[in-house]
C-alpha cells in the first residue's frame, strides 16, 4: 500500500510503539531504500503525503493539520515527537543511568544483589572447596513509578494561526520540566538510604575526596551528583587550582572532572552535599509511559485540558557502587 492512500484513525494511537509503529507496520521504512523518501519514517512520510512542515521559517500553521480529518490524527504525534526533543536536550539521565527498562504495567520489581568484599575480590578456590557466591534476587520492593507532565492549557481557536515552528518551543519547555523532574526522582532514589562517607572537619577536603573514591573500589568513582555549594568547594580546592581548569570553567561553565568523575549539579538535595557513583552499576530507568498526550481529545481540537505526560521510576542496582558525603 502506498503512504498516500493510508487510512489514518485515532486507533493507531492504541497500537504498542503509538502512530508510528502501526505506520510502519503498514508502510515499512525499509522499502524507501534508494528512494528520495530514504531516511523518513512512517510518521515523517505522512507529513510529507500532507505538505505539512513542522519547522523552519516556512512552517505551516497548527490549522494545517486540520485540514483534513486523516491529517487531524498526526497532530498528537507531532506534540509528542517536539516534548521528546525538549526532554533530550534538557536531559542527563542518560549519563547517569546504568540501563533503562520498559514495561508494560504499573508493577515492577528490580533485582538486588548481593556480594562480599571477599566475593568482589574471586579468591583463588581451592579444590573441593565450594565457590564464593554472588546472590541475585527479585526486590521485595515495588519500584515507585511517577507520572510527570503538564497539562496543556490552550483554546484551538486561539491557537490555529501560529506558526508550528514557535509552538514547537513552547511544548519543548515542556520536555524540559519533565526531564528536570525525572532528574530530581533518580537523585532521590541515589541518595537515599546509600553508605554515607564522614568528612575529616566542617569543611570538603582533597582527603575527602580521595576516600570517597578508595571507599567506592573496586567500583569506579566515574559520576558525581553534587549540590552547588559542593561543587563550589570542589572548584576551589587547591589540588584542582590551575590554569587549565580556571580558562576551562571560564570559557565553557564546565568543571574538569575530579578524580575522573563526571559532574552534575543538583537542587534537590540540600548543603555541601554529594552523591558518588559508578554510572554502569549504579541505577536503572523502568519507563511505564513514555510521553503520552490525549490524542483522543487533541484530535478533536479539545486543548484546554489535554494532559502530556511520562512515566517513569528509578532503582538502584548496586548499593556499594553508590556513596553519599554530607559535610
Amino acid at each position: 500500500m502506498s503512504f498516500e492512500n493510508i487510512k489514518l484513525e485515532k486507533g493507531m494511537y492504541n497500537v504498542r510503539g503509538g502512530i508510528t509503529a502501526a505506520l510502519e507496520s503498514i508502510d515499512p521504512s525499509e522499502n524507501y531504500k534508494g528512494t528520495e523518501l530514504e531516511g523518513l519514517d512512517a510518521y515523517q512520510r505522512q507529513l510529507k503525503r500532507f505538505d505539512i512542515k513542522v519547522a523552519g521559517k516556512n512552517s505551516d500553521v497548527i490549522e494545517k493539520f486540520f485540514s483534513t480529518t486523516d491529517s487531524a490524527a498526526l497532530f498528537p504525534e507531532y506534540i509528542s515527537r517536539a516534548v521528546k526533543t525538549g526532554i533530550v536536550e534538557d536531559d542527563v539521565i542518560n549519563d547517569i543511568v546504568a540501563t533503562t527498562t520498559h514495561i508494560n504495567s504499573m508493577d515492577y520489581r528490580s533485582i538486588i544483589s548481593t556480594t562480599s568484599n571477599d566475593d568482589k575480590e574471586l579468591l583463588e578456590v581451592e579444590e573441593g572447596e565450594a565457590i564464593p557466591e554472588t546472590s541475585i534476587e527479585t526486590s521485595d520492593k515495588l519500584v515507585t513509578l511517577k507520572k510527570r507532565g503538564r497539562m496543556l492549557v490552550a483554546s484551538y481557536e486561539a491557537l490555529k494561526f501560529q506558526r508550528l515552528d514557535l509552538f514547537t518551543i513552547a511544548l519543548k519547555q515542556i520536555g524540559s520540566d519533565i526531564a528536570r523532574q525525572q532528574f530530581k526522582d533518580a537523585t532521590l532514589e541515589l541518595y537515599t538510604d546509600t553508605t554515607a562517607n564522614d568528612t575529616e572537619g566542617d569543611v570538603l577536603t582533597y582527603s575527602d575526596l580521595f576516600t570517597l573514591w578508595n571507599d567506592l573500589a573496586p567500583y569506579k568513582l566515574n559520576t558525581i551528583i553534587a549540590t552547588s555549594a559542593a561543587l563550589k568547594a570542589i572548584a576551589l580546592l587547591p589540588e584542582f587550582q590551575n590554569a587549565a581548569n580556571g580558562f576551562n570553567f571560564a570559557s565553557t561553565g564546565n568543571l574538569d572532572k575530579p578524580l575522573g568523575a563526571k559532574l552534575f549539579r543538583t537542587t534537590n538535595i540540600t548543603g555541601t552535599s554529594l552523591i558518588a557513583f559508578d554510572k554502569n552499576y549504579a541505577l536503572e530507568r523502568v519507563i511505564a509511559s513514555d510521553v503520552s498526550v490525549d490524542y483522543d481529545r487533541i484530535i478533536d481540537r479539545q486543548l484546554e485540558r489535554a494532559a502530556i505526560s511520562s512515566i517513569v521510576g528509578f532503582s538502584k542496582i548496586f548499593n556499594a557502587s553508590i556513596r553519599r558525603l554530607v559535610v
